[in-house]
This record gives C-alpha cells, sequence and structure tokens, in this order.
C-alpha cells in the first residue's frame, strides 16, 4: 500500500469550533465525500491519533448525521485493551479532540466485552454531551453499577490527561 502512496489531503475546520460534535459530524460526511470522488484514496487519519482504512470510513461517514447514538464516532475514537496486574483495562484515544480527557477504565469486576460496552457507552455520551462529568462523580445505571470516575493524569499511558474509571471503590 505504501508504494501506491503520492500525498496527502488535510481537511479542517476553520477557526476553534465550541462545537466538537457538529464540526466533527461536518467533517466526517467531507471526507468520505472526498473518499467517494478519490477512489485510491487507502485512509484517514483522524485528529493525529486515530486511523481508518478509506472503505471504513466511506461506509460509515454515511452516518455523519444520525442521531445520538448512531453517528460514527468510532472513525472518531480508538478505545484499547490493556491489562494491569491481574485486572483488564481499556483506554481511548481521540476523545481528548472532543472533552480535554481520554478515558481509562480498570476493571477486576468486568469481563472484556462488558468493559469495551462500558467505556464505549460513557465515551458516546462524553461526545454527545460534552465535559459534563466531573472529578468524583459516580456513573452507572443502579446504585451496583456505579463506577467512580477521576480526574488524573496518567500513570499508564505517560500523564495522559484522562477519566480514570474504576468500580472497585468503597
Amino acid at each position: 500500500m505504501a508504494a501506491r502512496h503520492r500525498g496527502h489531503l488535510i481537511v479542517s475546520m476553520l477557526g476553534k469550533s465550541e462545537q466538537p460534535l457538529q464540526a466533527a459530524r461536518v467533517t466526517t460526511a467531507v471526507i468520505g465525500a472526498l473518499i467517494a470522488t478519490m477512489p485510491e484514496c487507502c485512509g484517514v487519519a483522524w485528529a493525529g491519533r486515530v486511523a481508518r482504512p478509506a472503505d471504513l470510513w466511506l461506509e460509515a461517514s454515511r452516518d455523519s448525521f444520525a442521531p445520538y447514538p448512531g453517528y460514527p464516532f468510532g472513525l472518531w475514537v480508538d478505545i484499547l485493551p490493556f491489562r494491569s496486574g491481574a485486572k483488564i483495562g481499556a483506554v481511548t484515544m481521540g476523545l481528548s479532540a472532543f472533552v480535554g480527557r481520554e478515558i481509562e477504565f480498570v476493571t477486576g469486576k468486568l469481563t472484556l466485552s462488558a468493559l469495551f460496552d462500558k467505556v464505549t457507552g460513557l465515551a458516546a455520551y462524553l461526545i454527545e454531551h460534552g465535559n459534563v462529568v466531573k472529578d468524583g462523580d459516580t456513573i452507572g445505571a443502579s446504585e451496583s453499577e456505579r463506577i467512580q470516575v477521576r480526574y488524573k493524569n496518567s500513570d499508564a499511558f505517560g500523564g495522559l490527561p484522562v477519566f480514570y474509571c474504576t468500580d472497585d471503590f468503597v
């Protein structure tokens, strides 16, 4: 694929957007239209943190203006699993473009699938509503599902500003 590479096309909104979701929707749709007219495009790098193949972008960008939670936030945010001792975790990459922080979630209780569901739900909620989760808040559908959220710089990811989430607090 690298042998075919001939150049880059940068698509960007002018100025600082007060509505990052709206800017992402418009930019995503424009990039999708460009890929449709330039089939030799091989991929999209989003916000310097997320890379997607052109065919995936073309397909998903059709939902750029779908209502919450149907828009293609998976084009904008990666969720990466990791192990932390006996626990598992997931960290986002790309969410900070919307709310100034990534999510780092560590659990000793959830399965990997359930962990991804929690991180996906929180990321989509934050993209839709902005940074409405405050340091020390708890989130979850019920009292038994409470997850504590702390603002911190990640110990595991080089001081990255994160919403540090854990479900094993008292």
